[in-house]
């Protein structure tokens, strides 16, 4: 293999990708040939480096350089003064990098000083598109392991002894998931990944798979040994093309090098893997209704048992596991349990990676030992909310969780922590909202959402959900009743209660928490009929101060005339007419004109 004395690493993954780091890439590998570098300089696209606020993003090693907002002007004075001067360009760095005299290492800045990687050990520093790179990483020799000096059963062991957990939501122990499916005598058995990430601000899993495909493919492998399963599928989002092709390009590798196929590692076990791909039903991220896609239907869940494992695709033993989950496998056989138990809590070892957005400074993907504060992913690795703004709310969990408070933020962040304030951890996803956030509003985002994604199969989920989202759409018009309330939450019970599949019984989360922590401004909504953050648009009123100089900007701008006074004088503006469009406050250069 050729020795390069820099790499000069582009993220590659959806996020900086669409803000065209393929350009960034094309012009460093131009502009490095120009100065007669390319012997001694190599560009590489990795997966997502994490920060994807500052993207598009560039990393220049063996100094590990963070380069962040990277556009193609910028190339040319890099590959100058940095790689052909040594000088490193300060005024490109991240911020945080580049605050005092000496330059901080990647490592050591807030966003990464708290993290710990194992399922994205790999993203953001190898080529996801070149097996020999994950090979240098370790990759296979787990499967080689487990191939040459394990049996079925012991692999089983290890997984369960590790205490891994599945990271898609329901928090089952993986090893006890195995050790169900493999005892079954089947003439086939299947193993799935289960990649349909339907979460609202989601992407952890789709960020694996860009980044670090082999690591999925060589844990499927590992799990179909471990419970005698010769087939396997990853059942992806059609939406997700980058992920798609990363994972065509690793099976293809894989199978040319013997990694899948027939007579692995030279024993007489089999494993091959095919993609199907989704078309974006939330409902098919549940395992029965995914399965049921993979076999041509319409994804649709069922009742369990039988569960999967005894009767699952094709009425055959199956294993589902989230990305996420199988990432860490690998990792876990050649470590071992203990290693992995060392972090985390005792009843959640490991890590967990969260898709870490809405109000906050640094929007992206971070992976934390499980026990890590809320406070800590907020504030610490997220830089708190933007504009000095009062956090409010944090939602984890998805549609399926909940809204947390600023009480909830010093939680050690486990499975049975945030069940037991009313939330979950689900995927992954975590969504902070700050004081101009509406929570009433937030629920009712989230239910508009889960009406549309329900399959319809069950009445609960189908009729019951559509009945929330009308009280909801009526408390935020102002049309609401106490006795709104009352039914709403009632309602939500009996979902809870009812309903067939996860997706139901989970739907009603985010309405119940906002209840619970939120419950003043559900009543400001009803009894004062009025959103204490001037959100919901029926309870608007924009009023015109005494600041208000008499320009007639906002007169002339209204589009219905809605707006009344002379030059000079302070305007009123006439609430029967104004249908709360904003342009007026838009346009007013002395701010006097306020929302309430």
């Amino acid at each position: 293999m050729k020795i390069f004395r820099s790499h000069v690493l582009v993220c590659g993954g959806t996020g900086c990708s669409s803000s065209k780091s393929a350009l960034i890439r094309e012009r460093f590998e131009e502009k490095i040939k120009e100065v007669n570098l390319d012997n001694e300089v190599q560009v590489v696209v990795t997966g997502c480096f994490g920060l994807c606020e500052e993207g598009p993003v560039v990393i220049i090693y063996p100094e590990g350089t963070f380069y962040a907002r990277m556009t193609v002007d910028r190339v040319d004075e890099i590959v100058e003064e940095h790689l052909l001067k040594g000088r490193i360009v300060r005024k490109y760095l991240f911020d945080e990098s580049a605050k005092n005299e000496q330059i901080t290492p990647l490592s050591e800045v807030g966003f990464y000083k708290k993290q710990k990687r194992v399922a994205l050990r790999n993203c953001g520093l190898i080529n996801p598109e070149n097996v020999q790179e994950y090979i240098a990483r370790d990759g296979y020799m787990a499967l080689g392991k487990v191939l040459t000096e394990m049996t079925p059963e012991e692999v089983v062991k290890l997984v369960k002894d590790s205490g891994l957990k599945g990271r898609g939501g329901a928090g089952f122990s993986t090893g006890m998931k195995w050790s169900f499916a493999a005892p079954n005598k089947a003439d086939q058995k299947y193993v799935i990944c289960n990649a349909d990430e339907g979460d609202p601000g989601a992407f952890m899993d789709r960020s694996v798979l860009e980044g670090d495909p082999h690591a999925v493919l060589e844990a499927m492998a590992i799990a179909g040994y471990a419970i005698g399963a010769t087939k396997g599928f990853i059942y992806v989002r059609a939406e997700y093309p980058i992920a798609v092709h990363r994972l065509e390009v690793a099976i293809k590798q894989a199978k040319e090098l013997g990694l899948l196929g027939k007579n692995l590692f030279g024993t007489d076990f089999d494993f091959d893997i095919e993609i199907r791909l989704g078309a974006g039903a939330f409902v098919c991220g549940e395992e029965t209704a995914l399965m049921q896609s993979i076999e041509g239907k319409r994804g649709m869940s069922r009742n369990k048992p039988p569960f999967p494992a005894n009767k699952g695709l094709w009425g055959k033993p199956t294993i589902i596991n989230n990305v996420e989950t199988l990432a860490n496998v690998p990792q876990i056989v050649l470590n071992g349990p203990e290693w992995f138990r060392s972090f985390g809590t005792e009843k959640s070892p490991g890590t967990k990676v969260f898709a870490l957005g809405g109000k906050i400074n640094n929007t992206g993907l971070v992976e934390v030992p499980m026990g890590t504060t809320l406070k800590e992913v907020i504030y610490d690795i997220g830089g708190g909310c933007p504009n000095g703004k009062e956090f409010k709310a944090v939602q984890t969990g998805g549609p399926s969780g909940g809204c947390l408070t600023k009480d909830h933020l010093d939680i050690p962040i486990d499975y049975d922590n945030l069940i037991a304030v009313g939330s979950m951890m689900g995927s992954g996803g975590m969504i902070v909202m700050d004081e101009d956030n509406c929570m009433v509003d937030i629920a009712r985002f989230f239910l508009d959402f889960t009406v549309d994604e329900s399959c319809g199969k069950c009445t609960p989920c189908r009729e019951g959900t559509k009945r929330m989202l009308e009280i909801l759409d009526k408390i935020t018009e102002g049309k609401g009743t106490m006795e709104d309330l009352d039914r709403l939450e009632k309602l939500a019970m009996n979902i809870k209660e009812t309903s067939l599949c996860g997706l139901g019984q989970t739907a009603p989360n985010p309405v119940l928490s906002t209840l619970k922590y939120f419950r003043d401004e559900y009543e400001a909504h009803v009894v004062e009929k009025r959103c204490p953050s001037g959100v919901c648009q029926s309870l608007l009123k924009y009023i015109i101060t005494m600041d208000c100089r008499g320009c007639t900007k906002c007169s002339r701008i209204c589009p219905v005339g809605a707006i009344e006074g002379k030059v000079k004088e302070v305007h009123v503006i006439d609430q029967d007419k104004c249908i709360k469009c904003g342009s007026c406050m838009d346009a007013c250069t002395f701010h006097a004109i306020i929302k309430k």
